[in-house]
């Protein structure tokens, strides 16, 4: 109810002041409609992007249910459409369409582009590890650290989602947050798995000495680590397809 009102009362308010300033002058009201017009066409546009990231969200949970299904005609079909709209993906597509295997569809894809965009996401997540080391190294104060991580953990999760095919705005980014949290408890070995790729990147002698010296550096490099193979979970139709 809140949000018609006060959508209702701005668009009057608005109506209302540039149809005071056609009253004053032609050219005044003119240029008021204008900057009016493309100012509303920026939110509309930025309303629509966040809309389509969200429905970007929700149709990776129905080719997850499509790929988890028993039915090998919908496997099938979410096979294909997922690998034409990923990275490496349209090469694949004879080959997919070549088999009447299920099985041999979802092998084809976790080994071709499904292992590729793990492999950049571990990378994109083993690049802010390190960003974080030397960024806390930087920092004056305790308290600037906080707001470091926190903006660099939501970046890492918008451009693990960018690459695989998610651009999310606003409210797709507070979404896609919420799902890579639950992502991060339910996918297994992630914790150990952040840990290892930490220890590799905190392996040289001058990133170890200052993440050694600053607190926290290295539990913040785990944790980027960690956050990027969660994204990744979370925007992966063929993570919860394993079980087949």
């Amino acid at each position: 109810g809140a949000a018609p009102l006060a959508l209702g009362v701005g668009g009057l308010s608005l109506a209302n002041f540039v149809a005071d300033q056609f009253t004053r002058a032609a050219w005044l009201g003119w240029t008021t409609l204008g900057v009016a017009a493309a100012g509303v066409a920026l939110l509309g546009a930025g309303a629509w992007r966040d809309l389509r990231a969200v429905l970007a969200l929700r149709h990776v949970d129905g080719l997850r249910a499509d790929l988890a299904s028993n039915e090998p005609r919908r496997i099938m079909s979410a096979a294909v459409e997922w690998a034409a709209n990923v990275p490496g993906g349209p090469a694949l597509l004879p080959a997919l369409r070549a088999v009447n295997d299920p099985d041999a569809a979802l092998s084809l894809l976790r080994a071709g582009p499904g292992q590729a965009l793990r492999a950049e996401a571990d990378r994109m997540g083993r690049t802010a590890a390190l960003q974080m080391v030397a960024g806390i190294a930087a920092m004056p104060s305790p308290s600037l650290d906080v707001l470091l991580v926190a903006w660099r953990g939501v970046r890492l999760v918008r451009q693990v989602a960018q690459l695989y095919g998610v651009r999310p705005g606003t409210l797709g980014t507070l979404t896609l947050l919420r799902r890579t949290m639950g992502a991060a408890t339910t996918v297994g070995a992630l914790e150990f798995a952040g840990n290892a790729a930490a220890h590799a990147v905190l392996s040289n002698p001058l990133l170890a000495h200052l993440a050694g010296e600053v607190a926290g550096a290295g539990v913040a490099a785990r944790r980027m680590v960690v956050l990027a193979r969660a994204a990744a979970a979370a925007c992966d139709p063929l993570g919860r397809a394993a079980g087949r």
